[in-house]
């Protein structure tokens, strides 16, 4: 039997985290809206990474709601460490950036919300940020699960 916190299908996203010219983006699922008025939204980041980093120097982020074709990014966004490897360079090798309210994001996501961090706590092994959105976008409702991801066996869980 699954553990509870794996029963649920959860959607999965991509922060992408902005440091001067750096951009990072990395898989999240630990994701909720906690407010309607204002609208904000929590995000857990796990220790150690990139994009923990780039968010603990500055205040904007864009939370994106990936499709579900884009499955297959599990494996440089999820698997690899944005300290060791370029995910910009990958992703414009690929064609698979533009820009959305002078960001680079990805193409094709099932929506967009541009954040703004409001505070952070530790969590654990991961560190809880509390965002207000500043303006939402969405495309399709074909978005990405974690059941989505075990179909192709991308995780086990």
């Amino acid at each position: 039997m699954k553990k509870p916190w794996n029963i649920i299908n959860l959607p999965v996203y991509s922060l992408a985290t902005y440091n001067g010219d750096q951009m990072n983006m990395n898989i999240c699922t630990y994701v909720s809206s906690v407010s309607m008025h204002p609208k904000k939204y929590m995000i857990a980041l796990y220790r150690g990474t990139k994009t923990l980093q780039n968010m603990a120097e500055t205040e904007i982020a864009v939370l994106q709601l990936l499709s579900a074709q884009q499955y297959h990014l599990i494996q440089v966004l999820g698997r690899k460490s944005g300290y060791t490897y370029d995910k910009r360079a990958y992703l414009n090798k690929k064609l698979l950036l533009e820009f959305w309210k002078d960001y680079p994001v990805l193409k094709n996501t099932s929506a967009r919300l541009l954040l703004h961090k409001e505070s952070s706590m530790a969590c654990g092994d991961h560190v809880l940020f509390l965002f207000n959105v500043l303006s939402t976008a969405s495309y399709t409702t074909d978005y990405l699960t974690i059941d989505t991801l075990r179909e192709h066996k991308k995780i086990s869980i």
